[in-house]
């Protein structure tokens, strides 16, 4: 057993999962761990942010389109705090995000005394924010938290952890026996009457419908060997984009599903909270549903299902195909009237959401397939939920139900790191790109390539739209003054461009995914219709008068 410091035990334990990538921001309480890291530089990437919600939206950004662990440290308190928004975020989104914070001295810990950086209860803080958290008090604990910690976040419903270390702890010298790995993690199994009953009510099912979110992110050919065996479209709303590629004829976007949920008389949901479905559109007794998901908590959150089966996506589906494909009623192919239906929809987005659908165009036709886009609190990224095809998994990245201002560009940096081969393109209003645009020279400084389009009209657009709406005109605190951004980008050593028209902003778009280091495209748009329209939808269960 080595004698070794419980910074550099906490930062061995984790690279022993294979961590090569770290995100984070030095300070006073983090020393031992960033020395730690200075002994690796050979073997990890080390991304330090202007700002610690920068680092951590690095680190969710890496995690969700890769699928693996994304880490980040800093301070706490202030630090800690900081980057809340985005573990609340990766909360959100079910994303595996580690957090390392640093703590005050551990016998001053809970005493108010007023050390540099202290907050009550910073451990209890993120016990609320993440899926587990813990404090490592000694280093030889650190090989057992960090395993317990990869744990969480490998098992079941993938949500964030945060390990704290006070700054003495790290400091301090300990013999420490590094563990084995965990490779593998035992999971839910299906109740197989679950299974039995399930496939059932989907074999004779005559107008079945399928939702999916994140949580079937890893099973894409089972759920489009089932929707084929069922000839059951597939709704998705943002977690779900691309698990089935818009290009088959099966794969519908949410307003979509909103047109055939009348008529469904079995809907299956996996992997999905399937929450504005039940809250926002209503269901009656005629409309029997099946509810997959590895979390036991969620299935009955906001109704109880008619079959509820507590399972891993893959797993559950596995079996449901196997007893739907021996007792499924014939079903002749949908394709050319889905096709129809879809093609359909999307000229009515095309008429009634300019000039965002003509925007959006041009970026689906300039981004490659396996291209990446991380959308925004925006007119354009609103659109983009029902407006954008996506063609594959984790290509298409939102904050949920975060529903954050700012976090897309950061979020963009930590997506490129992970995917360096990829193109990816960030779109963002003024308003939400000025809350992280310190990070662009982070940017610059690691020369991260990404291609970010700024919409901008000088408001807080949705808030001015709401304003509107709701109370006669009556706007407040809702102008901005802007920079010039193609001079702020250059200011920043990175590359600026300005683009008026859709055509103009393809021009530029085929310049700038072939530029090295970061790009900004300023497009002015002051006039935009509502996007809102596709995505507030009304009731339609039980029947409406």
């Amino acid at each position: 057993m080595p004698y070794v410091k419980g910074g550099k035990a906490l930062i061995s334990s984790v690279q022993q999962y294979g961590v090569d990538t770290f995100f984070g921001l030095p300070g006073g309480q983090t020393y031992e761990i960033f020395d730690a890291l200075y002994d690796q530089t050979d073997e990890i990437n080390l991304i330090i942010s202007r700002n610690e919600a920068g680092a951590a939206y690095m680190a969710f950004g890496y995690a969700r389109s890769t699928g693996k662990v994304g880490v980040y440290a800093v301070v706490p308190g202030p630090g800690f705090l900081n980057a809340a928004t985005a573990l609340s975020t990766a909360y959100a989104c079910n994303t595996p995000v580690l957090c390392l914070a640093g703590q005050i001295p551990s016998q001053a810990i809970g005493r108010g005394i007023g050390y540099l950086h202290d907050i009550p209860d910073q451990l209890g803080i993120a016990e609320r924010l993440t899926k587990w958290a813990h404090r490592i008090d000694h280093p030889a604990e650190a090989p057992d938290a960090v395993r317990e910690a990869f744990r969480h976040l490998n098992s079941g419903r993938k949500r964030p952890v945060s390990l704290e270390m006070p700054l003495d702890v790290m400091a301090q010298q300990s013999q420490v026996t590094m563990l084995p790995t965990t490779e593998s993690y035992n999971e839910p199994e299906a109740n197989p009457e679950d299974i039995t009953q399930a496939a059932k009510l989907l074999a004779n099912a005559k107008q079945p419908l399928i939702v999916c979110g994140s949580g079937a992110m890893e099973a894409g050919t089972e759920l489009l060997e089932l929707a084929e065996m069922l000839q059951a479209p597939v709704i998705s709303q943002r977690g779900g984009k691309g698990i089935i590629s818009d290009r088959h004829y099966l794969s519908h976007s949410y307003p979509a599903g909103h047109r055939l949920w009348p008529k469904a008389d079995v809907v299956l949901a996996v992997g999905t909270r399937f929450k504005y479905y039940r809250l926002h559109w209503g269901t009656d007794d005629a409309l029997k549903t099946v509810h997959i998901d590895i979390d036991p908590t969620e299935v009955n959150r906001i109704s109880t299902p008619t079959v509820g089966i507590i399972a891993d996506a893959k797993t559950a589906l596995t079996q449901l195909i196997s007893e739907v494909s021996s007792n499924n009623i014939k079903r002749p192919s949908r394709k050319d009237e889905l096709e129809k239906f879809k093609s359909g929809i999307q000229a009515e987005f095309v008429k009634n959401v300019q000039p965002q659908m003509s925007y959006l165009q041009v970026i689906r036709d300039e981004l490659p397939d396996d291209g990446i886009l991380v959308d925004e609190v925006t007119q354009v990224g609103f659109t983009s939920w029902y407006g954008f095809p996506v063609y594959q998994p984790r290509t298409f990245i939102s904050s949920g139900y975060a529903g954050n201002l700012g976090y897309g560009y950061p979020t963009s940096l930590g997506v490129k790191v992970g995917n360096p081969d990829k193109k990816v393109i960030a779109i963002a209003g003024d308003g939400g790109f000025m809350f992280n645009s310190g990070e662009l020279a982070t940017a610059v400084k690691y020369q991260i390539s990404t291609v970010t389009i700024i919409f901008t009209d000088n408001s807080f657009a949705n808030v001015a739209r709401a304003q509107t709406l709701r109370y006669g005109g009556r706007v407040i605190g809702t102008d901005l003054h802007n920079p010039d951004f193609v001079k702020f980008a250059e200011s920043f050593g990175a590359i600026g461009y300005r683009a008026e028209t859709p055509e103009k902003l393809r021009e530029m778009l085929k310049r700038g995914l072939d530029d090295k280091g970061p790009v900004i495209i300023e497009v002015p748009m002051p006039e935009k219709d509502n996007p809102w329209q596709f995505i507030l939808l009304p009731p339609v269960r039980p029947a409406q008068d």
